[in-house]
């Protein structure tokens, strides 16, 4: 009975820990890249893959691009990357894809030369790490564009530019304009206050003048008076001379 009771705890432990080991999920790769990119016909464009992976960058690591178009389910296989070395795949894109991916850097992006209006569809980037294999793709729709649209948002720039331009000089004039008004008000102040002075200056000088003359005028009427009445005196003194004559 207790060799009995001790084998079902420990049967339970292994139990615990087998289970455990089974469900415990394990950590898959993941792999990001944009999910919509444009690009007019005749350029290049660069769609970017990058990726995650719970296990050290092996040599191992494989990186597979796939194609498809537009209204179209088929899949084509257009680069390939294994054991260090990248490939192009027969196809439209033979001789324009260029890899630029570094795995040791997590970086698996390639390069799409001279875009045509036809290689608008889908591209997907898978990568595996083994044992690191587990995983979702990641995929990116390319958009190509004729070169109208770009010339369209020059010219929507260039306006742009010519309108803040002459925002800005209507600035400027607005400002030398504003100047040239305070200017010319402070100088017409300061005449204004000049000429008051002046006339201050003017009306002390008068009274001054007017402060000196007045003694003068008292001077002149005090002799005029002095004169007549010398005048009144000797008339009456000749007058008493003949009157006793």
């Amino acid at each position: 009975m207790e060799t009995s009771g001790l084998r079902t705890p420990c049967s339970l432990l292994a139990l615990v820990l087998l289970s455990a080991l089974v469900l415990t999920p394990t950590l898959a790769i993941e792999v990001y890249t944009d999910r919509e990119v444009y690009g007019t016909a005749g350029s290049r464009v660069t769609l970017s893959c990058s990726f995650w992976s719970s296990e050290w960058i092996s040599d191992d690591i494989s990186v597979t691009w796939h194609y498809q178009p537009d209204h179209s389910r088929e899949m084509y296989s257009i680069v390939h990357f294994a054991k260090g070395l990248s490939s192009i795949d027969a196809g439209i894109f033979k001789d324009r894809i260029e890899w630029v991916g570094s795995p040791k850097w997590k970086d698996a992006s390639i390069v799409v030369h001279n875009l045509e209006l036809t290689d608008n569809g889908t591209f997907t980037c898978d990568v595996k790490n083994p044992p690191d294999v587990v995983g979702k793709s990641s995929y990116v729709h390319l958009q190509v564009q004729e070169k109208g649209p770009a010339r369209a948002g020059l010219i929507l720039g260039i306006i742009i530019a010519v309108a803040l331009a002459l925002v800005i000089v209507v600035t400027i004039l607005i400002l030398l304009i504003r100047y040239c008004w305070l200017r010319r008000k402070a100088r017409v102040q300061r005449e204004l206050s000049a000429l008051e002075r002046g006339k201050l200056h003017k009306a002390k000088d008068s009274s001054k003048r007017s402060s000196r003359q007045t003694p003068i005028l008292y001077a002149m009427l005090d002799q005029t008076r002095g004169k007549s009445s010398e005048k009144k005196a000797k008339g009456g003194i000749g007058d008493s001379r003949k009157d006793r004559k």
